[in-house]
């Protein structure tokens, strides 16, 4: 009996402690250091505050050469942990801040690592997009009826699939569709085979293609649907006038019939004019009609096609910027839900500010597409566009006067909503802001 006693204190013990540890976990000062980061990235000479939230004095041990806390230049400072605590760099490097309790007890150690200031123009502008791939895109099969009335495909019997990349032929380079036509006609007439070297994903492979007559056109066939190009409107997110280099689009170009990633060889991007809308609507995405302009004019080139955009050198801003007037930018962890602004065209090149609300953000400590979820608020713009249209893809995201990621997606379902990317990551890709050792990469 004394034995069941002793099990039942145990067990209401236990309770007891679990349900003191949820209290504590769900108390407001626990979650508030529980969510405070190890570690606090900030530009040159920007002012963070941070929130412990916690009634409770400590005492901070800095770096005054790196690091000012409240506006102190001290080396340690008295500080109430129950108000906002504001820290401002004086230069990069990296650091540390400590933090003790009662300037005795060990309570927390946070790494901060200071980058160079950093400041882009935000764009909006709608652009021209050509690209020229890597090599020649294999889009499709079609069968070729030889001699003897036999359908067959050369390019299915070489085992080359959609999205495949054919990078040399016979040892040579090539990226243009009509030299292909050239050698197939010169293959079949020696009955020697092609010698292909082929790029699947990040695979290179050797394969050989014997062209076959097409008795009803009278030609020598591969059996391939190949392409060497595409093009396309999107719109420009930022021009970073430091580096001359910029970044489009938000996300990665892919082709039409495969919706493989393009790989470039060359592009360019050119002045554009949106003639008219079509307007989304619930199931059913709208697009901006836009047509090439100066095309004499190169704005820039083409040099990455990522995840995140293209990337490449821009020698000077486009004209029809909404403000040529430089802006901070955010990092991811600065992201927060609430109100922002979205620079983009609906006529002509004007560049227009319309308001929208951030309404998901995702804590990402890695490159992922899917940083936050906005919606369109701004019923001048819910008029003209019904919301998220393509095209629209790149526009700049603002928020408290930092540019803070570019419209990437429009959910069909509800096109006055989308996704955005974080402009972190495409500075990234652009090579303007450096990427971070501790990251994993490997996500992007």
């Amino acid at each position: 009996m004394k034995s069941l006693n002793a099990n039942q204190r145990k067990r209401w013990l236990g309770l007891l402690l679990v349900i003191i540890v949820c209290m504590l976990g769900l108390s407001s000062p626990i979650q508030h250091f529980a969510a405070f980061p190890n570690e606090v990235r900030l530009f040159s000479g920007q002012l963070k505050q941070l929130d412990y939230g916690m009634p409770v004095h400590a005492q901070v041990t800095v770096d005054p050469q790196m690091l000012q806390v409240n506006g102190s230049t001290d080396r340690s400072l008295s500080i109430n942990l129950n108000k906002p605590l504001s820290i401002q760099s004086s230069h990069s490097g990296k650091t540390t801040m400590k933090l003790k309790l009662f300037g005795k007890i060990p309570f927390k150690t946070v790494k901060v690592n200071v980058v160079p200031d950093l400041r882009v123009i935000p764009g909006g502008q709608t652009i021209g997009v050509k690209v020229k791939s890597a090599g020649i895109m294999v889009v499709g099969h079609h069968q070729v009826v030889d001699g003897k009335g036999t359908k067959v495909s050369p390019g299915e019997q070489a085992n080359l699939q959609l999205g495949d990349l054919i990078v040399r032929i016979n040892g040579k380079y090539v990226n243009e569709v009509h030299k292909v036509a050239q050698l197939a006609e010169e293959a079949g007439g020696s009955k020697q085979p092609l010698h292909l070297t082929v790029k699947r994903g990040t695979r290179l492979f050797e394969t050989k293609l014997a062209p076959v007559f097409d008795s009803e056109d009278q030609a020598w066939r591969l059996g391939l649907y190949i392409r060497d190009s595409a093009a396309g409107v999107g719109t420009l997110t930022f021009y970073a006038p430091d580096q001359g280099v910029y970044g489009a689009l938000g996300h990665v170009i892919t082709d039409m019939d495969t919706q493989t990633p393009i790989e470039v060889g060359e592009g360019q991007i050119l002045q554009s004019n949106v003639t008219s809308i079509n307007k989304s609507q619930n199931g059913e995405p709208g697009e901006k009609r836009a047509h090439f302009i100066k095309e004499s004019k190169v704005l820039g080139n083409i040099e990455r096609n990522t995840p995140f955009g293209i990337f490449g050198k821009m020698k000077e801003l486009p004209s029809h910027s909404y403000n040529q007037q430089s802006v901070p930018v955010a990092f991811a962890e600065e992201v927060k839900e609430g109100p922002a602004q979205l620079l983009t065209v609906v006529n002509g090149q004007k560049v227009e500010r319309f308001n929208v609300e951030i309404v998901h953000v995702t804590r990402q400590q890695s490159p992922a597409t899917k940083g936050m979820v906005i919606k369109i608020t701004d019923k001048r713009l819910l008029e003209q566009t019904g919301g998220i249209v393509q095209g629209m893809s790149g526009s700049p995201i603002i928020q408290d006067g930092k540019l803070i990621g570019a419209v990437t997606h429009v959910f069909v379902n509800d096109p006055t909503s989308g996704y955005g990317c974080f402009i972190e990551w495409m500075l990234q890709d652009a090579g303007v802001l450096l990427k971070p050792a501790s990251l994993n990469l490997k996500a992007a």
